[in-house]
């Protein structure tokens, strides 16, 4: 079984959309094996979002994810990254399809309700600098 990183951003907490989320992420065969509510301070956000330093987006970026709570998962599955990219859908809410958690409640780019890893690669640094291998758990 693969794992990826889930993180419904501040605006998706602020909208209470929390269970539906996680509703959708097991609906679609896909287990939650580490969950959490945090509030990142701006320098941890800049460390978790290292690989956009030089983007013109980054401090925006990194100010909102710092902005309030925010709820980190690991989800396992088989492929599940592609999986849970497909029901996010696509960043730009306006380009995702129908259905998919960013169409239902994206607002713009940024404020796209919430965060999966890209790569395998990427779950692997993404997961462990939320969750130690004692908060994960098997099921």
């Amino acid at each position: 079984m693969k794992r990826t990183l889930s993180i419904i951003k501040p605006d998706g907490v602020a909208k209470d959309v929390i269970g539906e989320v996680i509703k959708r992420i097991e609906s679609n065969q896909l287990k939650i094996i580490a969950m959490k509510m945090l509030q990142m301070t701006k320098t941890q956000a800049e460390g978790f979002y290292a690989v956009h330093k030089e983007r013109p987006f980054f401090d925006s970026l990194t100010d909102f994810m710092a902005s309030g709570p925010i709820v980190v998962m690991v989800i396992e599955g088989k492929n599940v990254i592609d999986k849970y990219r497909e029901l996010m859908g696509a960043t730009n809410f306006e380009e995702a399809a129908e259905g998919t958690i960013r169409k239902d409640f994206a607002t713009d780019i940024e404020k796209n309700v919430v965060h999966g890893s890209d790569s395998p690669e990427t779950a692997a640094f993404e997961i462990a600098y939320f969750f130690n291998t004692f908060e994960i758990a098997s099921r």
